[in-house]
């Protein structure tokens, strides 16, 4: 696995095949972003705007969209996802 970017842009909708992707290796930095927004209470909005670049007063169905999937996949990563990169990363 090659280092990931820091502040690479976002599909619309995360992954959410059982495996690890190449998608999730390059938003390993997106996904940590997202979870430390989460656990510092962030209100998703700004971290919609921030991290995955999408305005969300613009564009608010795509915003909460991008945010939820991208969140439930930093979870899954947390969860399962590591073992993984653990193991020398995605088979995709």
């Amino acid at each position: 696995m090659t280092k990931p970017p820091l502040d690479p842009d976002v599909a619309d909708v995360a992954p959410d095949q059982p495996v690890l992707t190449t998608y999730d290796e390059q938003h390993l930095v997106t996904y940590w972003r997202l979870l430390d927004a989460e656990a510092d209470g962030a209100d998703w909005k700004e971290v919609t705007r921030i991290v995955l670049h999408i305005d969300p007063v613009r564009e608010a169905a795509r915003a909460r969209n991008a945010f939820d999937s991208h969140l439930a996949r930093a979870k899954w990563m947390a969860d399962h996802g590591y073992r993984d990169l653990l193991r020398g990363g995605s088979t995709k």
